[in-house]
């Protein structure tokens, strides 16, 4: 079902908070690439220029993830991740109800690409790829800094298990592959003495990247309170390098270098072995959502050719927990 697009007049009473100036709305275009939130791009013009900005949007129908944060904490992480030198878009404005235009927020135009396939083999990308997992690590550290709103959820790996372990049983059909994962996990599970500020989602689709290297983080409504070698571990799952298996850093580069990046802009106390534990976990995870969108298909939950490819990935996932377990 095609998103609606926001109301022009009710946009264009807000063209004044969104540019100096500004007086009406030129352009209203849905983006692709927002799995869960609606994007859409507004131009704004004033009596002597134009501009883009991003509105992102909650669906008004939309099945909302229990992991999700409210779409208005997520805009105030980006303010403070904008604020401490995070690669972030500013934001201009947040929706309030007056505004009838739902939940959402407003933030400036950032050019880039996203698109993971394109970040990892476009020949126009071959000079900054080699910079990107060092950068990447360096830009961790720093979200790992940030303050933690008190209203962030925290989450610690035992219970992120047993939440996948909840989510595997749903399904009712057995994978031996799972099982061992699981209790492998249970077996080595990482602990974390003070929660940090965890991105929840930092990988290649959510880095916006142009010749010069990051240019903004993007997608933090899964943030919470958590073990930073979340992230680091996050990152590094093979489903993420978009079949550049050989660069385990997004498709783009080596651990070393990520790592070397983090502890160089001084990231929490480092500790490689935590790091593996949380890959597995994530590939776990991926593996989980994976056969989510299978049982949404067989169930009529869910519809189309997107959600049945990612179910058919589960198998994918399953040899590679197998390979992240022998190492």
């Amino acid at each position: 079902m095609a998103a609606s697009a926001p109301s022009i007049e009710h946009l264009t009473k807000l063209a004044p908070r969104l540019m100096p100036d500004g007086v009406g709305i030129s352009s209203v275009k849905f983006l692709s690439g927002g799995a869960s939130q609606e994007l859409w791009s507004i131009g704004v013009r004033s009596p002597v220029t134009e501009a883009l900005v991003v509105l992102r949007r909650t669906p008004e129908q939309r099945v909302r993830s229990a992991l999700a944060i409210p779409i208005e904490l997520e805009a105030e992480l980006i303010t403070l991740a904008h604020a401490a030198d995070v690669p972030s878009p500013r934001v201009l404005y947040v929706l309030r109800p007056e505004d009838d235009l739902g939940a959402g927020f407003f933030m400036e135009h950032v050019p880039g690409e996203a698109l993971g396939h394109k970040i990892v083999r476009d020949p126009a990308y071959a000079d900054v790829r080699p910079l990107l997992a060092r950068q990447c690590g360096e830009i961790l550290a720093r979200i790992h800094k940030l303050a933690l709103p008190t209203e962030l959820p925290r989450s610690s790996s035992l219970e992120i298990i047993d939440a996948l372990d909840r989510q595997y049983q749903s399904e009712g059909r057995p994978r031996p592959v799972f099982e061992l994962s699981l209790r492998w996990l249970r077996d080595n599970a990482a602990k974390v003495a003070e929660p940090r500020m965890v991105h929840g989602d930092f990988r290649t689709g959510n880095l916006l990247i142009d010749r010069t290297g990051v240019r903004a983080v993007l997608d933090w409504e899964l943030a919470h309170a958590g073990d930073p070698m979340e992230d680091l571990g996050w990152i590094c799952v093979n489903s993420w390098r978009f079949g550049e298996i050989d660069n385990p850093v997004g498709g783009f580069g080596a651990r070393e270098e990520l790592y070397a990046g983090y502890e160089r802009a001084g990231g929490a106390s480092f500790d490689r072995r935590s790091a593996h534990f949380w890959e597995v976990l994530g590939t776990l995870r991926w593996g989980v959502i994976c056969t989510m969108s299978g049982v949404a298909l067989r169930e009529g939950a869910a519809v189309g050719l997107e959600r049945a490819m990612i179910a058919r990935r589960t198998s994918e996932t399953e040899l590679d927990l197998l390979n992240l377990l022998e190492a």
